[in-house]
């Protein structure tokens, strides 16, 4: 294996540059101000940029630029990373877990993520490396960077593929509800696989052309909103939507005689059967109970992004960057919940994989559902963007480490990426098994696994010993992610060998 010489432990200024001054013996009057201090302002930037440029440890060095995103911005973009379409697949992991169970397993997955986080940060601030891949070259060699790239790589294109794969799917349905179709038609506007390329052509790739990603803050304010307004409305839809739904109701259309006529329906249903399919259950195990916990870890994977948003923070520094994980994990843990909760105790068990797709039951044309759609289509689209900045950064540090930026590469991968992955949902409708097996095997990895190992190898012995707490508990992190991914895997193709398991949901 290819293990990087040991060289000095160099402290680093808060966005991540060395100067001259930190490299040599720097006074001790300057050692309370290189990492938690503010930034000062240095002088002679052009011969900085000189000694970026020939120093041969440049490659550790993840960014060249000031930060300039501020703290609000970067929480609005950690909490876009972390939010996703996982919100749509909650409520159904609710109905196979019980309300108790998820609770505590939701409330775990938040805890485990947040000290990964840290594990990340730390590590990250000990060799002043801002890259996930090239923390795994520090720590590992070569097979490191690999790795933690080809994880990075396989979470994220599933991740954007299930975000397409909501467009393709809804944006139809939206369209031919706003022209008030009965039926669908044969022309382009509600075919998925023109209109996915559309908004792909149009919105996607302009926003991910983006240089840096702190100019995303402000679509990703907006897209956070547009997930609170479909919380607002599952929350709402709980107190309007009778319990049990009527065997008719799917041929409902008219939204004035829409609640007398459930009342009329819901009156013919048997009482002792009412109860049975209204009553929330507080503990459940079942096969399907072995797909919640890839869904969740799925949903609440962000750590790819934490390092670019950490590079991008304006005065950053690891306590601030911590604040701004546990704020997002925080805000992301409330809305999974409460969403995950009143979709479940509007449908119960009936509640489907994708909880949209469960209101079709109630009213194909209702006008709040049709809101919170396009809310949802609004959120997903620009939440892409955010989710391809790390995937270009890992093909960057594979195949252009020591190479200085390009706009014309720049853009080459973005738009190839996003051909691939239109490709993929284009002419791969079935390939949520797949997304299955990602959530299983890259999300433990980047959460648990990663995070832990890199963390043993990166700090030196002689800060923390081998035997001391805080790196015991790393291995242990490490070894209940790898007894996580193996539990996740085996069910899985248990299920896929008997013909009795459904694909879990996608981040």
């Amino acid at each position: 294996m290819e293990v990087p010489l040991q060289t000095e432990m160099v402290e680093l200024v808060p966005n991540g540059k060395p100067s001259e001054g930190l490299l040599q013996a720097a006074a001790p009057a300057l050692d309370k101000q290189r990492l938690e201090g503010p930034r000062q302002s240095c002088g002679g930037g052009a011969e900085a940029e000189d000694f970026l440029q020939k120093s041969p440890s440049k490659e550790l060095h993840f960014s060249d630029f000031e930060g300039k995103t501020s703290f609000g911005m970067s929480v609005f973009n950690l909490s876009n990373a972390i939010m996703g379409s996982g919100i749509l697949g909650l409520a159904y992991a609710m109905a196979n877990t019980g309300i108790v169970l998820f609770l505590v397993l939701l409330t775990a997955v938040a805890l485990l993520s947040s000290y990964s986080i840290h594990l990340l940060l730390k590590s990250s601030g000990i060799v002043g490396i801002r890259a996930y891949e090239q923390l795994g070259y520090r720590a590992f060699g070569t097979p490191g960077k690999l790795a933690a790239a080809l994880a990075i790589t396989l979470q994220n294109v599933g991740a954007m593929s299930s975000y397409l794969y909501i467009i393709k799917s809804e944006l139809p349905l939206v369209i031919q509800t706003f022209l008030n179709l009965e039926e669908k038609t044969s022309d382009w506007y509600l075919n998925g696989n023109y209109l996915v390329i559309l908004v792909s052509v149009t919105i996607i790739l302009p926003l991910a052309l983006m240089r840096q990603l702190g100019y995303l803050g402000y679509s990703s304010g907006f897209s956070l909103s547009c997930m609170v307004f479909f919380l607002i409305a599952v929350i709402y839809k709980k107190f309007q939507v009778p319990c049990p739904l009527p065997l008719h109701i799917a041929n409902i259309t008219g939204n004035a005689s829409h609640a007398e006529v459930l009342r009329e329906g819901g009156q013919l249903h048997v009482e002792g059967s009412t109860e049975a399919l209204c009553t929330p259950s507080y503990f459940t195990l079942n096969r399907q109970t072995a797909y919640t916990i890839p869904i969740m870890a799925f949903a609440f994977v962000c750590h790819p992004e934490v390092l670019p948003i950490y590079t991008e923070l304006k005065d950053p520094t690891k306590r601030k960057m911590q604040h701004i994980s546990n704020m997002s994990i925080a805000v992301m843990y409330a809305m999974y919940f409460l969403a995950a909760l009143f979709g479940y105790l509007t449908f119960y068990d009936g509640v489907e994989s994708e909880l949209l797709h469960t209101y079709n039951k109630v009213d194909p044309f209702d006008v709040l559902i049709l809101c919170v759609r396009v809310a949802v289509l609004t959120a997903v689209t620009l939440t892409v963007p955010i989710v391809l900045f790390p995937v270009r950064r890992a093909i960057q540090q594979m195949l252009f480490q020591n190479q200085e930026f390009s706009w014309l590469r720049h853009v080459i991968i973005a738009t190839s990426l996003l051909i691939c992955i239109n490709l993929l949902v284009i002419f791969a409708p079935n390939i949520l098994g797949i997304f299955g097996v990602i959530g299983a095997t890259s999300a433990p990895c980047l959460i648990f696994i990663f995070p832990a190992t890199f963390y043993f190898r990166i700090v030196p012995a002689e800060k923390e010993p081998a035997k001391s707490t805080p790196k015991i508990l790393a291995l242990c992190f490490a070894m209940l992610g790898l007894l996580l991914m193996t539990l996740s895997l085996s069910f899985i193709i248990s299920d896929w060998v008997s013909g009795t398991g459904r694909p879990g949901g996608s981040h």
